[in-house]
């Protein structure tokens, strides 16, 4: 065994064995600490996949471009000529890496708030198997393990919602499970017309098509979308989004919103759009419409919200819509813009979730009528929303800016009066997405304190300081240097375009 796939191997190992050591662990506080050392040691094993086996960067060490750097490709269930392939390339290395690292933050934020309605060991075991289910699905380069690893996240996550969540939590929890499932079903009838029609489910055969005819490129393709659109999720489907975020704990809504959406959007890149190829041609438009109606709908909807965490859950409609309007492209550039669009929104809609927690756990209430004068009581924590506000908005020089403003380049590249129309409308809703924060700031930092936030106390707790220091540095880091995700996907986008049609 060569050390990538030891590392392959060990992304999975570490966190599924972290859950089972917590659940035998009977004093609470002990046990989160343990599925804390868990998620670190899975961060310290997904960091050094970048590295070759031979000593230098992966992405480097002059294997094809269409191959990933790493994989591991054991049988699994050979009557069914079933494999255990598992494969890391520039496409999936860094949605694995910051996996990793918001699981870590969740679970180390639990050693000093447990969410009231259950035990905080439990919830920490639940963390490490949604964290395992999602590596799976960024690593899996097999059809039938993708879809596997796909479903791990649906029960685990219905239970932290509906454990740990708010008053509603139960609704909120079946209707995520409900749309969930209506996806799965969805994703397998695709998995399913894919490996019959092509006798074989390695995506990286399949990648460009392969032995698969126009006609069922087409079916396939409009059976995954439809599912990837799901999980996403991408307008319309969205409205379970709203709730299960408004109801999730605080760590249910960082994961959720930082890596689980992320499923589907890799799905789309990695497998709709690349066992597809022709599919994909086919619905671009189709998708290009529908990523700008998203970008526009969400924003106009979170103009109208009155509830913290529900305005940022709906942001996350038109992010996730400037993603889908970069994938629709079909370009490197769009493609790209996708992926770091991708990892922007991860980062900072998970610190923006954790700021919304925070202020939730000390004033008791979300309503944005309520939360007037935070600067005026905690001056540090009007800050980090005033900097993780401007960054989600897109402010250049920010994580956030690169992503829509080469979404909407690529479109307009791409040319002709559909997309360029497309283009222009994106660039709109990306303005209106500035006004929906900063009337959000507006209402919740600025004026007199309100009764809820008059009694806030000013300090914040260094367990808090040290889950949201990683996020606001990686803001800056991308936002100031995009080449830690466009350089090391630039190959594998590039070998992805060359096989559409």
């Amino acid at each position: 065994m060569t050390f990538g796939q030891f590392l392959l191997v060990a992304v999975l190992a570490v966190p599924g064995l972290g859950a089972v050591a917590v659940a035998g662990v009977p004093a609470d506080r002990a046990a989160r600490l343990v599925g804390t050392v868990a998620a670190g040691l899975t961060l310290l094993a997904a960091l050094p996949l970048a590295a070759g086996d031979r000593g230098w960067f992966a992405w480097s060490a002059g294997a094809p471009a269409v191959r990933p750097w790493h994989q591991l490709d054991v049988p699994w269930v050979p009557a069914l000529d079933l494999r255990f392939h598992l494969g890391v390339d520039g496409i999936s290395y860094p949605l694995v890496v910051l996996t990793a690292l918001l699981t870590l933050l969740c679970c180390g934020y639990t050693l000093w708030r447990v969410p009231a309605g259950g035990s905080g060991r439990a919830l920490v075991a639940l963390l490490l198997v949604v964290e395992v289910g999602i590596l799976g699905t960024f690593l899996a380069l097999d059809l039938v393990l993708f879809f596997l690893f796909f479903e791990v996240v649906l029960l685990p996550m219905y239970a932290v919602i509906a454990g740990w969540g708010g008053e509603d939590r139960r609704r909120a929890a079946r209707k995520f499970a409900l749309y969930t499932l209506f996806g799965s079903v969805l994703l397998l009838v695709g998995v399913y017309v894919v490996v019959a029609a092509a006798g074989t489910a390695d995506i990286v055969a399949l990648t460009g098509g392969a032995g698969l005819s126009r006609g069922t490129q087409l079916f396939a393709f409009t059976l995954l979308a439809l599912a990837f659109a799901v999980k996403s999720p991408l307008w319309p489907l969205h409205s379970w989004l709203p709730d299960a975020h408004t109801q999730a704990p605080t760590v249910g809504s960082v994961v959720l919103a930082g890596v689980l959406l992320k499923m589907g959007t890799y799905g789309l890149i990695r497998v709709a759009v690349g066992v597809a190829p022709e599919g994909a041609r086919w619905a671009a438009p189709v998708l290009g419409v529908l990523a700008v109606a998203a970008i526009l709908v969400g924003a106009l909807v979170c103009l109208a919200q009155t509830e913290l965490k529900r305005l940022i859950a709906y942001s996350s409609v038109g992010h996730m819509g400037f993603v889908l309007l970069g994938v629709a492209t079909l370009t490197s550039t769009g493609i790209r813009a996708a992926l770091i669009g991708n990892i922007a929104h991860g980062v900072i809609t998970g610190l923006l979730f954790f700021l919304a927690g925070a202020i939730k756990d000390r004033a008791h209430t979300g309503a944005l009528g309520e939360l007037s004068g935070l600067r005026e009581t905690a001056p540090r924590l009007a800050g980090l929303l005033g900097f993780a506000a401007v960054a989600s908005l897109g402010l250049p020089g920010l994580a956030g800016f690169w992503g829509e403003a080469f979404a909407v380049i690529a479109a307009i590249e791409v040319g002709g009066p559909l997309w360029t129309t497309l283009g222009v409308l994106a660039a709109v809703g990306g303005a209106l997405t500035a006004a929906y924060f900063l009337r959000l700031l507006r209402q919740v930092t600025h004026g007199r304190p309100s009764p809820a936030v008059g009694r806030l106390a000013p300090t914040l707790a260094g367990a808090e300081l040290t889950a949201w220091a990683p996020l606001v540095l990686l803001a800056l880091a991308i936002g100031l240097a995009p080449a830690l995700v466009l350089g090391i996907a630039e190959a594998p986008v590039d070998a992805l375009v060359e096989v559409l049609p």
